[in-house]
């Protein structure tokens, strides 16, 4: 179930292990269900990025979106101030930011020339396809005092506001897709510049001025996304609606980019809206290649709440991702998707179960391309038994629920290039460790690389004598960003290994293994767990009970 808002509502599956038992040095392994993918993953599995959080300037409130223009992220939302990474809120370097900012990706440094204030959250932004300017919409009415609603450009060589575009919206803006010479957006509005607009709208780049041709129309309900197809003939629009240009388009659609009509749509992922407390929307779209991601919230108990992948130019379904916990943003770097979201159930894809107490996952990587077959029951009110799906790929890293909106969520926003990707929202901690509202991951090659085996999950092992020796006995710990360990058992104080055992798991399922120790010379031994992960992460555990 998703968390409502007023401000921005905005596999192979996981891969089954081989099903013989693994025997090596006396060990007896069972397999287990693992996902697909790493930092170090197998030949022609996509790697993810690296789960280290990388220092990154902070906000003291929350971020509900980003955009990535070269090495330079753009985040806007409801925030007073930024301060640097490793600080608290009133730090002395500490400065005002009126909800917006930038930051170099690279560095995690804030841009200090892009300086401004907007007197209301915004709640989208975007850059125009040659990478000039930045458009923010909201709820706002000013822009460094002055007057502009909810609808501003920023120049990106400057950092200047562009004073020329200067369209006026009667009410909140919601998302916005752009050419060099239009801005096409959507929200809750029915007025831009003095004439009548049904929660679409287009102006021109140059001052703002409405394009009279394009009036498309969302007749149920608020528009939150916008992305513009490949050729820029299509517009791609999701939201809460039920229609669009008045004919059933239920929370995603297109329309031409001159003419406004309604385009080629052929699926239809979002079901269809039930009553007021049983639906499901569209928060986000993100356009890569040939294919958009989309990202749904669904409200009333497992209604749709996660991610699909259509073709751009037909809307054709390549994959739907039936995972529960509300979706809120999407982006592609490389052959792997990012979202963010509060997962928290996700049988659907062969990967982790529902929990009772319930937990969630506020960070996700999947494939491109689909790999599998949906095999787990539908969701209320819909058809996706048999459906393509992604593989969940093996990035974990946890984000803390933040208390600035009031709705327990971490991440709103995901953005990057392709050796970073970026997070914005209203988390306080990223990994356990302070770093509120934005945070950066690299490629490994980028990457620090230091997050290893989790130490909370690795317990000392049991050691009990048996006619062919002594069986030493551990459950298997998990990595955030690697699925493959290597277990080395030590015996005594020793540091070499006496047996070594390789095994992937995951944090939902975690093998049990065991070693027998058949040169173990007489006496009383004890025994230790050293664990690595492919990039030289070492974890020891405490040592066994004295056997022998």
């Amino acid at each position: 179930m998703g968390a409502q808002s007023r401000r921005r509502r905005t596999s192979v599956r996981a891969g089954l292990a081989a099903a013989a038992t693994l025997t090596l040095a006396g060990a007896s392994i069972m397999p287990a269900a693992t996902a697909g993918a790493d930092t170090a993953p197998p030949s022609g599995t996509p790697a993810t990025v690296s789960a280290d959080p990388l220092p990154t300037w902070q906000v003291n409130g929350v971020v509900w979106s980003m955009t990535t223009v070269g090495n330079t992220v753009y985040a806007t939302g409801n925030f007073s101030k930024a301060r640097p990474p490793g600080t608290a809120p009133g730090n002395a370097k500490e400065v005002a930011r009126g909800n917006i900012l930038a930051f170099d990706l690279t560095t995690g440094n804030l841009v200090t020339s892009f300086a401004h204030s907007l007197n209301g959250q915004g709640l989208r932004i975007v850059a125009s396809p040659d990478g000039k300017r930045v458009y923010v919409g909201g709820e706002f009415t000013a822009v460094d005092g002055k007057a502009h609603s909810r609808l501003a450009a920023f120049d990106t060589a400057t950092g200047k506001l562009v004073d020329a575009f200067d369209p006026k919206v009667s009410n909140i803006v919601r998302g916005i897709a752009a050419t060099n010479s239009k801005v096409y957006f959507g929200g809750n509005f029915f007025n831009v510049n003095g004439k009548s607009r049904t929660r679409l709208a287009a102006v021109n780049a140059s001052d703002g001025d409405n394009d009279n041709t394009w009036r498309p129309t969302a007749d149920d309900n608020e528009v939150f996304a916008l992305a513009m197809a490949p050729g820029n003939e299509r517009v791609l629009i999701g939201g809460r609606f039920q229609q669009l240009n008045g004919a059933a388009h239920v929370g995603i659609g297109a329309v031409n980019t001159t003419s406004g009509a309604s385009a080629a749509w052929s699926s239809r992922p979002i079901p269809t809206k039930q009553d007021n407390k049983h639906f499901s929307y569209v928060t986000d779209l993100f356009v890569d290649g040939d294919t958009v991601y989309g990202a749904a919230d669904g409200e009333g108990g497992h209604w749709f709440d996660g991610r699909f992948a259509a073709k751009a130019a037909t809307g054709e379904l390549v994959w739907l991702d039936n995972c529960y916990g509300a979706t809120y943003g999407m982006y592609a770097q490389g052959s792997a998707v990012y979202s963010v979201s509060h997962a928290h159930a996700c049988e659907s894809l062969g990967a982790f179960p529902e929990t009772k107490p319930q937990t969630w996952h506020r960070a996700l990587a999947e494939t491109k391309a689909a790999t599998g077959t949906d095999h787990a029951p539908p969701g209320a009110n819909s058809n996706y038994r048999n459906q393509p799906i992604p593989s969940l790929l093996h990035w974990f890293p946890t984000l803390s629920p933040g208390t600035f909106t009031g709705q327990s969520q971490a991440a709103w926003a995901v953005t990057g290039n392709a050796s970073y990707v970026a997070m914005g929202g209203e988390f306080p901690k990223v990994n356990g460790k302070s770093q509120q509202g934005l945070v950066r991951f690299a490629v490994k090659a980028k990457a620090p690389n230091k997050t290893g085996p989790v130490k909370a999950d690795l317990a000392a092992p049991t050691a009990s004598k048996t006619t062919l020796g002594i069986r030493v006995a551990w459950k298997s710990t998990w990595d955030q960003d690697n699925v493959a360990l290597t277990y080395e058992v030590l015996r005594d104080s020793g540091t070499t290994a006496v047996g070594t055992l390789k095994k992937d798991s995951t944090f939902w399922n975690r093998p049990s293994l065991t070693f027998t120790d058949a040169k173990a010379p007489k006496g009383k031994h004890t025994y230790r767990i050293r664990v690595k992960d492919p990039l030289g992460n070492t974890l020891t555990s405490a040592a066994s009970p004295s056997v022998g």
